[in-house]
């Protein structure tokens, strides 16, 4: 997963917490909560939904910081909470449009084919928008999974969590999760064998051949888009390195379409968040 979490150091932040340091609990959610917007982002598909319910775990699990025990990492229970929270969140808006591949591939299949642009080679700012209508395409097809196979997928296979910590946040045995993550991939990657440009170049659904239809139902806008505005790296940049290059499968062809995407960095959470901390009744509810 994210390569320089530091167990030790978020565990001496949460005692300072306790003791009413406002810094170090500051200091404890900026560790994690680009992270949890980025999974929840996926989860969901929609930003504003993903900052209000990103806020909403944060609290959670800050009111719940006493409640610790060392039973698990502190990274773990910080996931479990969160995660936890979005498994049990009622269906959202996205759910309620993206149900299920065989619909989901109809939606594509009945969207007009256009050149974009119509005439010559895209600009750098087409291959923007061209990039957030893959994004948003490919995000899309996460919606398609259960809630559960999702939050496995983007776990496991977007941002590489091992097998151990995922299990424990999901409380689940590592044997399940295996399973749960190889059935989430199988059925994925199948509808990408059968729809997907990228993955099979027989296919005929193209990202540039459907980015206009993308603009035209309201879908993507080229002035503000989702994936590609206020990030600084790209997922791939932030999991662990793989050591062992001899692993290389065909799977990583689809696993690198999602780790391509990009990484939010929310600074209107930490400012949101901050706003909470520094309010009087938050202080009162969290004896601070």
């Amino acid at each position: 997963m994210i390569s320089n979490y530091k167990s030790a150091a978020d565990l001496e932040l949460r005692s300072a917490a306790l003791e009413g340091d406002s810094k170090a609990l500051g200091q404890l959610i900026e560790n994690h909560q680009n992270f949890l917007y980025n999974v929840i982002w996926r989860m969901i598909l929609s930003p504003v939904e993903a900052e209000d319910i990103t806020q909403d775990v944060i609290i959670k699990i800050i009111t719940n910081l006493a409640k610790f025990r060392s039973e698990s990492a502190f990274r773990t229970w910080i996931y479990r909470i969160a995660f936890n929270h979005v498994i049990n969140l009622p269906k959202t808006s996205m759910e309620k449009n993206i149900t299920t591949f065989e619909k989901y591939g109809e939606d594509l299949d009945v969207l007009p084919d256009q050149m974009y642009p119509a005439d010559g080679e895209p600009t750098p700012e087409d291959k923007m928008v061209i990039n957030d209508v893959m994004y948003g395409c490919t995000a899309g097809m996460l919606m398609c999974l259960d809630r559960q196979q999702r939050l496995v997928y983007i776990l496991g296979e977007v941002f590489e969590m091992d097998a151990q910590t995922a299990s424990e946040i999901l409380g689940t045995s590592n044997d399940n999760y295996r399973q749960l993550l190889s059935r989430a991939r199988r059925q994925l990657y199948n509808f990408m064998d059968n729809k997907c440009g990228l993955i099979n170049k027989s296919n005929p659904c193209r990202c540039q051949k459907k980015t206009r239809s993308f603009i035209d139902f309201g879908w993507v806008d080229p002035k503000n888009l989702k994936f590609n505005a206020a990030y600084k790296r790209k997922i791939n940049e932030m999991v662990k390195l793989k050591h062992d290059e001899m692993s290389t499968t065909i799977d990583e062809s689809y696993q690198e379409i999602f780790q391509n995407q990009p990484f939010q960095e929310k600074n209107q959470i930490k400012q949101r968040i901050e706003e909470i901390i520094k309010g009087k009744d938050f202080r009162q509810v969290f004896d601070l």
